[in-house]
């Protein structure tokens, strides 16, 4: 398994969208993780949704970096490159976005001169999931300027903030709650189309 992607590996198919997914927690149960499994079994006919995981990320050091990018950050940014769409799937933390989660992006970011190759018009989506009434609305916000500042594209023409998650979710992680699952259908199929539709990065 990559630090980053726990399902796929086959040879890709051009006639296949491929979004990478990827959850901002590392807790094992959490909401986030679990809204990210149930898109993987929502997806559009000829699309498919591979799961990433930032467990293994180290935190970001420029000392660390002056020694070579860790085989785990490495791999993820082959995972992206080599998808079609990368969906973030963020928890909220203090109104803004949980620090592992940046962690990552800012070493997904690195070197700089990379950066371009990793990030560069490629195509994301955010939704996620919280205990409270809000539904990651700051955290989805915060991520704007972070993903234009890194040249990528975010499509604005769907959102999802799943509030309340503890009686979204059963006990097991199982999303269980029939609006929200249309609503993730829905944001999915539009998400496919806007890639099917919108030039991949060169």
């Amino acid at each position: 398994m990559l630090p980053a992607v726990q399902a796929g590996g086959a040879k890709k198919d051009c006639s296949m969208t491929k979004i990478l997914g990827i959850s901002g927690s590392l807790r094992r149960a959490s909401y986030n993780g679990a809204l990210l499994r149930a898109a993987t079994r929502l997806m559009p006919e000829d699309a498919t949704l591979e799961v990433a995981s930032i467990r293994g990320i180290p935190l970001y050091d420029g000392d660390v970096e002056a020694q070579g990018i860790p085989p785990s950050v490495s791999q993820l940014k082959e995972a992206i490159i080599a998808a079609d769409g990368v969906l973030l799937v963020t928890p909220e933390y203090n109104n803004g976005i949980p620090g592992v989660f940046k962690n990552t992006i800012d070493w997904l970011s690195r070197p700089a001169a990379d950066s371009r190759r990793v990030f560069g018009a490629r195509r994301f989506a955010i939704i996620g999931a919280s205990p409270g009434g809000f539904g990651t609305i700051m955290s989805q916000a915060a991520w704007l300027p972070v993903l234009r500042t890194l040249g990528a594209q975010v499509w604005f023409g769907g959102r999802l903030m799943v509030s309340r998650a503890a009686n979204v979710f059963d006990e097991s992680g199982a999303l269980k709650d029939p609006t929200v699952e249309e609503l993730l259908r829905q944001f999915l199929a539009g998400y496919v189309s806007f890639l099917r539709a919108t030039p991949a990065p060169p």
